[in-house]
C-alpha cells in the first residue's frame, strides 16, 4: 500500500487550524490588571469546573479549550512549583519559569506527530511587589508565549473582545470597573444576542493587599452582583459616551 507524503509544512498548518478551532469553540476568558492587582473574569456557568485558579502563592492560572488538557496542564503547573518552592525557596517560584515549562511542554506536544496537539491557550499571571512588577504571559497551544502589557484575552471572539478592552481600558481601574469592563468585553458579538449575568461568571483576584502570603481570592456571584450594583451592568460608559 503506498504511503501519502504530507510536507512538514502543510502537518504544523493542518495541526494549529485543528487546535485553533477547538478553542475558538470555548467561552472567553479576560485577564487585566486592576489598582490592587489581576482580576480574571471567565464566562463559565459550571459552579465545579473552573477555568480559573491558583497555582502558588502569587500566581494564578486561566485557561480556555478542552478541560481535561488544561486541567492536566494546571496539575503539572503546581506540581513544578510546589517541587521548585520545597527543593530551593519560595520566591524562586516565578510566573516567568511557569511560563516557560508550559511553553516547553506544549511545544514538544505540537511538535510531535504521535498524538494531537492540546486545543488550548492558557494564561499564567504573577503579582510582583508593585503594580509595575505584575506580568501576565499568554500561552497558545504551540507553546508561544506573549508579554501582555495590560490584558489578555483568550478564546472564542477573543479580537473582538480586545478591541472593546483596549477601548475602555485606563490605568488604575477599580475591581468594580475592571468586571464591568470584561463583562461588556464577554458580551459583545455573542451570537445567541443574549447579555451575560452575573452568575453566568467565574471571578477570581490576585490581590496585592491580602496580608496573607496567598494573593488568590475567589469573587462570588453575589459579590460580583453587588460590586456591579445590577447584574444586567455590562460596564461603565466609555469616556464620549452618555
Amino acid at each position: 500500500m503506498s504511503m501519502m507524503y504530507v510536507a512538514p509544512e502543510q502537518q504544523m498548518k493542518d495541526r494549529a487550524d485543528f487546535a485553533r478551532k477547538g478553542i475558538a469553540r470555548g467561552r472567553s476568558v479576560v485577564v487585566l490588571r486592576y489598582d490592587k492587582g489581576i482580576c480574571f473574569v471567565a464566562e463559565n456557568r459550571s459552579q465545579a469546573l473552573h477555568k480559573v485558579s491558583e497555582i502558588y502563592d502569587r500566581i494564578g492560572f486561566a485557561a480556555v479549550g478542552r478541560y481535561n488538557e488544561f486541567e492536566n496542564l494546571r496539575i503539572a503547573g503546581i506540581r513544578h512549583a510546589d517541587m521548585r518552592g520545597y527543593s530551593y525557596d519560595r520566591a524562586d517560584v516565578t510566573g516567568r519559569g511557569l511560563a516557560n515549562a508550559y511553553a516547553q511542554l506544549l511545544g514538544t506536544i505540537f511538535s510531535a506527530g504521535a498524538e494531537k496537539p492540546y486545543e488550548v491557550e492558557i494564561v499564567v499571571a504573577e503579582l510582583g511587589q508593585d503594580a509595575v512588577d505584575d506580568q501576565i504571559y499568554r500561552l497558545t497551544y504551540d507553546g508561544s508565549v506573549g508579554d501582555e502589557e495590560h490584558f489578555a484575552v483568550m478564546g472564542g471572539q477573543a479580537d473582538s473582545i480586545s478591541t472593546v478592552l483596549s477601548e475602555g481600558w485606563v490605568d488604575g481601574l477599580s475591581l468594580t470597573d475592571a468586571i464591568a469592563l470584561a463583562l461588556k468585553g464577554l458580551s459583545s458579538n455573542r451570537a445567541d444576542g443574549d447579555d451575560i449575568t452575573h452568575d453566568a461568571l467565574e471571578v477570581a483576584v490576585l490581590d496585592r493587599t491580602r496580608t496573607q502570603p496567598r494573593k488568590f481570592h475567589r469573587v462570588g456571584p453575589d459579590e460580583v452582583a453587588g460590586s456591579l450594583n445590577d447584574p444586567s451592568t455590562k460596564a461603565p460608559s466609555a469616556p464620549g459616551e452618555s
